[in-house]
């Protein structure tokens, strides 16, 4: 079958859990920033965490004249039933997203800020997420930072 005629069958079918085995195989390379905040543990993290670490940045680095790129995306919906709920019935209704992390994944990149604000804006924002982070600096091309005011 293909997807139209699997739609036209069933609707959209909800999402199953998945796995998070082995380390990412996309997104953790620094791309348009200077300094990020890089996961170092399998993990899903909700959509309120990541708009949670944002905010912590984006607070600590407006402050310098920077910019922030966010890297993660919640697509998985998770669902659940409601409490003392009778067995059966289908499954439950969409709760609420989340993005599925593996260890390499790059969450929050930002550049145009000087390295020690970028230090405590990034322990800021890993103190938001449930899992060890680290902060890493691209040293590799000083000029790609587009957001620094030279």
């Amino acid at each position: 079958m293909d997807k139209s005629s699997l739609k036209m069958a069933f609707g959209w079918l909800k999402q199953r859990r998945g796995r998070m085995k082995g380390i990412s195989d996309g997104g953790e390379n620094i791309c348009f920033g200077k300094y990020a905040l890089q996961a170092l543990e399998p993990a899903w993290i909700t959509a309120k965490q990541i708009e949670a670490g944002r905010r912590a940045l984006t607070r600590n680095v407006n402050r310098g004249g920077g910019k922030v790129w966010v890297r993660t995306f919640a697509h998985k919906s998770v669902s659940g039933k409601p409490a003392e709920t009778r067995m059966g019935r289908g499954k439950g209704g969409v709760k609420y997203s989340v993005a599925v992390i593996q260890p390499g994944k790059i969450l929050y990149e930002m550049g145009g800020v000087a390295e020690n604000i970028a230090r405590k804006a990034v322990s800021v924002a890993a103190s938001k997420m449930p899992i060890r982070t680290r902060f890493i600096v691209d040293s590799l091309t000083p000029s790609r930072d587009r957001g620094s005011k030279h």
